[in-house]
């Protein structure tokens, strides 16, 4: 068996969870504010934005080397393509 259908099952399965890590930071920041106003009565609201806050300051590693592991493989996959090309000119 060739490495070409392994290393693309690979890339699949980074990519759905690349997609689910994106889905669910939407998710969270769909309630986020970008600015607030809050006095002494908002303190909820205060609470709200700092745990929205930290979930994505959680998720950000994961989502990053998600984005690089995608890249890494997407970029071997192009390289061995190149690589056959050029054996096939040879």
């Amino acid at each position: 068996m060739s490495a070409m259908p392994v290393l693309w099952m690979v890339w699949g399965g980074v990519a759905v969870i690349l997609m689910i890590l994106l889905g669910y930071r939407g998710t969270l920041t769909r309630y986020e504010e970008d600015q607030i106003f809050l006095d002494d009565s908002g303190k909820h609201h205060e609470m709200e934005q700092t745990a929205i806050a930290l979930k994505l300051h959680k998720i950000e590693p994961f989502l990053r080397g998600t984005i690089g592991a995608v890249c890494l493989l997407s970029a071997c996959i192009l390289g061995m393509y190149i690589w056959d090309a050029v054996k096939q000119l040879s």
